[in-house]
């Protein structure tokens, strides 16, 4: 499944933010505390993403967007289980402002 999502490197509030509009329609916003050097920040955002669709970190990368804040990431598993996970994370922030 591939998942775009907007980082946001030494957040203060780490953790899935919400969904932000972009030019291709909406992203999650994913904060992290860990800075973006030497790939770290990307790291920490596939772990992120990869805990809570219930996969293993090693099975959410970076696809594009290594070097920038808009990132396409891709989630590797069973379709179903991730799209129904993945749905699940969007409604729960259905109707909060960006």
């Amino acid at each position: 499944m591939v998942v775009q999502v907007k980082a946001q490197p030494k957040s203060r509030r780490p953790g899935l933010q919400g969904l932000v509009p972009d030019v291709a329609g909406l992203r999650l916003r994913i904060g992290v505390n860990d800075a973006a050097e030497d790939g770290r920040a990307n790291r920490a955002v596939c772990a992120l993403l990869a805990a809570a669709l219930g996969v293993a970190s090693g099975q959410v990368s970076v696809l594009q967007g290594a070097t920038s804040r808009q990132k396409t990431l891709l989630a590797v598993g069973d379709p179903k289980l991730l799209a129904a996970r993945m749905a699940d994370i969007c409604n729960s922030f259905a109707g909060a402002d960006p």
